[in-house]
């Protein structure tokens, strides 16, 4: 059997070691359209790879998934968080869980994963072709034709992990095989602020802070970083993945309210503030800020209601104590576009999740084809979620429906 996966990020080769591992006497072949394999590996968690998140109750897991949790929950007990764990270690990578619960290699760098998955490939004898690019796939009576340039690529089965795409355009070759595709918008971005002066803290971080979309439902809470664009930090990015068509229905022109407390409640700041006051009385403002907020954000928020730093507590206004009670629960910026990461962009949109089998990843609209990873309709929140969903589906995709153990 000649199989082809399409594809070369983490979906792809998870699924060629995992098709080559069930069915060793087939001819798994990897085609990339770039010079560049796992280039998201590579750049991921600062260069050293977040592979996944010490989350191992799957109906927890799936909640981090804004788009494809409830259909991924099944395939997360085909193989879960604990597999991928073990996956790596058996083949001599550890992870370390971090205060966060993001998961690394213990070497602290990407290029750890990187060897351990080509390193395997090799192993195996899954043959890796770059710089091929597929524009057509063509249904034939003994398998399928791809076809890429003046090429024509003959395979029994495919598997599908061509990622995400920013354009709808990048999905046509997939509509022209029968596929609802849902249209790609990003998830996963920075808030940009071009006219508000807190940009001028960039570096700081302020954690837990709670975030709500004025208008909408939409709260995420978590840390949030302070950016010479913006604000961003796990936040800031998990409310851009739950809330990335809405965002993008408003042209990414809409209104945050931060409480920088997290989920204190403005009676609760106030009755603590009044309570500290008692103790700090005769403590200049700038000096003593009662919530450990980092120091530059709490002389920023004074300087923004226009109190002296030096004033003392036990001399501080009602009015001003109100305005700086209201500042800390109720902060509100307006956001004017978005910041994405280049080569670790992710968007929401791809195959509809009702054409394919998460028991299998097979299309249910062409039967012989497979999907892993993101070029589904499958999007997380930041912290290895992202990855976790590549290994799942490109495991299983690489069955190629065999319901045989790993």
């Amino acid at each position: 059997m000649n199989v082809i996966v399409i594809g070369g990020g983490a979906a792809g080769f998870f699924a060629a070691l995992s098709c080559k591992k069930h069915h060793p006497e087939s001819s798994v072949i990897l085609l990339e359209k770039s010079d560049k394999l796992l280039a998201k590996v590579k750049v991921s968690g600062g260069g050293r790879c977040n592979v996944t998140h010490a989350c191992f109750e799957n109906s927890r897991l799936a909640k981090f998934y804004p788009r494809g949790g409830k259909k991924l929950k099944k395939s997360f007990y085909q193989f879960s968080t604990r597999d991928t764990v073990e996956w790596f270690e058996r083949r001599g990578v550890k992870l370390k869980t971090e205060e966060d619960n993001r998961m690394f290699p213990v070497t602290n760098n990407s290029q750890t994963i990187i060897d351990c998955l080509m390193g395997e490939a090799n192993k195996l004898g899954v043959k890796i072709q770059k710089g091929i690019s597929i524009s057509k796939i063509e249904k034939k009576e003994n398998g399928f034709s791809l076809i890429a340039g003046n090429k024509e690529i003959h395979a029994d089965k495919i598997i599908i992990a061509s990622g995400g795409s920013p354009k709808m355009e990048g999905f046509n070759w997939l509509k022209e095989l029968g596929h609802t595709i849902v249209p790609p918008v990003p998830s996963l971005f920075t808030f940009n602020m071009p006219n508000e002066s807190i940009k001028k803290l960039m570096g700081v971080v302020a954690t837990p802070v709670s975030v709500k979309i004025k208008g909408t439902t939409l709260t995420s809470n978590g840390a949030l970083l302070i950016t010479h664009w913006g604000m961003s930090g796990p936040a800031i990015l998990k409310l851009s993945a739950w809330g990335a068509r809405e965002l993008h229905a408003m042209n990414y022109k809409f209104e945050i309210l931060v409480n920088w407390l997290g989920d204190k409640s403005e009676t609760e700041a106030r009755n603590f503030m009044e309570t500290e006051i008692k103790t700090i009385g005769k403590r200049q403002i700038g000096n003593k800020n009662p919530f450990q907020l980092p120091n530059r954000l709490w002389l920023f928020f004074l300087e923004k209601n226009e109190i002296d730093a030096e004033t003392t507590w036990n001399q501080l206004a009602k009015k001003s104590l109100n305005k700086i009670i209201n500042t800390l629960v109720n902060d509100c910026y307006k956001a004017e576009g978005k910041t994405t990461f280049k080569e670790e962009f992710v968007t929401c949109g791809g195959v509809s999740l009702d054409e394919a089998s998460f028991e299998t990843m097979e299309s249910k609209v062409c039967p012989g084809i497979y999907f892993a990873g993101e070029v589904l309709d499958i999007d997380a929140v930041t912290g290895g979620f992202n990855f976790q969903a590549a290994w799942t589906t490109g495991f299983i995709a690489g069955k190629l429906g065999r319901s045989s153990p790993s």
